[in-house]
């Protein structure tokens, strides 16, 4: 059977997430130089409608390019591949009945190049990279972003700085360095590896890479939102669960929801969007219970699943936003959860998650509890990495 092509168009123009302003798609960008906020990539969502249809996707490659159209990437040339997305969505009977609802469904992002959900987006961020002209890219990375970052700089062929908190999980160390990035090792959090970062760049001209600070890694992301409907059979689920950091996966599905919309591709209908944070870093948790619209830092941030160990999130008023619109929650759960749904969740489904993915099921009895999820409700998990990315 022969691979159907897609086509590659790229985007019409940058939005600023905050006031609406359009921007140039075609020059590098960061955040919005209006409002310093993030830049989303919009696309011509009437003419691609004229397009592929659902059907059309069936012979495609089984990555995140089988959805082209939606992407920014111009040309075929410059799409990185290294097998990224098209991961599985796995029913789990047993977890199901453990926690008294309908169905539950993990995505196993685990799955994905450098084991980690962070593939997608790096991809699409170096790919465009590259493709706007960028020689050296750079991020603060909890661990996992840093080891994408590094591999799609090498098969691109670029030079890939990486600042990362010193006590990272070993693997992840040993990963970025043998992926051939230039790293360095920091006493702190994120946002202090984001200082020097920002130093980097204006000392030698590196691309910063940070999380929602360049519009490219949210569109990556939203391929699991994409993906999640094709799964489904073009439908979505009452609730998706997501542990949310910097929580770019978590506002990348709700963009992939509203542009399928608009495609015709699936209907109004949303799912509860859960966001699961550590109780020793929840600033979405608390911004979320006080109704604000943006959080404040958390101070002393302190959890064992360095993913979700983010003091601050530039879209933070994306994350609450998309929480309140589906009619979703944030919850807290702690380490000690964690540790014992890691166990749990590989006894009944065979898959060794990760922390942040064993926080989502830690999760779950919070919200049964609390009235959030009902008996009859069908549930998507996120593991976003490789319990393996943890061994010590």
């Amino acid at each position: 059977m022969t691979e159907e092509t897609p086509t590659f168009g790229g985007a019409t123009h940058l939005e600023c997430t905050l006031c609406g302003a359009h921007h140039a798609a075609e020059q590098l960008q960061t955040l919005s130089p209006c409002c310093r906020r993030p830049l989303y990539p919009r696309y011509d969502l009437e003419r691609i409608a004229q397009t592929p249809t659902p059907h059309d996707l069936v012979g495609r490659s089984s990555d995140l390019w089988r959805y082209a159209e939606l992407l920014p990437v111009r040309h075929p040339a410059n799409a990185i591949r290294l097998g990224e997305g098209w991961t599985p969505l796995l029913d789990s009977p047993r977890l199901a009945e453990t926690f008294g609802v309908s169905r539950v469904l993990v995505k196993d992002e685990g799955q994905n190049p450098t084991a980690s959900f962070k593939a997608r987006g790096l991809c699409l961020a170096v790919s465009r990279a590259v493709e706007l002209g960028v020689e050296a890219v750079a991020l603060p990375s909890a661990g996992n972003a840093g080891g994408a970052a590094a591999a799609y700089a090498a098969a691109a062929g670029i030079e890939a700085h990486v600042v990362v908190p010193r006590d990272t999980p070993p693997p992840i160390i040993e990963e970025i360095r043998a992926l051939g990035a230039d790293l360095e090792l920091l006493d702190g959090l994120i946002s202090d590896c984001a200082v020097r970062v920002a130093e980097g760049v204006r000392e030698h001209g590196w691309f910063d890479l940070s999380t929602l600070k360049e519009p490219y890694r949210v569109e990556g992301k939203k391929t699991m939102g994409l993906e999640l409907a094709e799964q489904l059979g073009w439908r979505l689920p009452d609730a998706v669960i997501y542990p949310t950091g910097g929580g770019t996966g978590l506002v990348g599905m709700w963009k992939a929801f509203e542009e399928l919309e608009r495609l015709g591709w699936i209907g109004a209908r949303r799912p509860k969007m859960i966001a699961v944070q550590a109780a020793g870093c929840a600033p979405i948790v608390k911004a979320w219970a006080a109704g604000e619209e943006f959080a404040e830092p958390w101070p002393n941030a302190t959890t064992f699943a360095s993913g979700i160990r983010v003091p601050s999130a530039v879209g933070d008023f994306l994350i609450l936003r998309a929480i309140r619109e589906s009619g979703g929650a944030a919850v807290t759960v702690t380490d000690e959860e964690m540790l014992a749904w890691t166990d749990t969740v590989g006894a009944l489904t065979g898959v060794f998650c990760a922390p942040e993915g064993a926080a989502t099921a830690a999760a779950v009895p919070h919200l049964v509890r609390d009235g959030i999820l009902s008996a009859t409700d069908e549930v998507v998990l996120f593991n976003t990495g490789s319990g393996l990315k943890y061994v010590r």
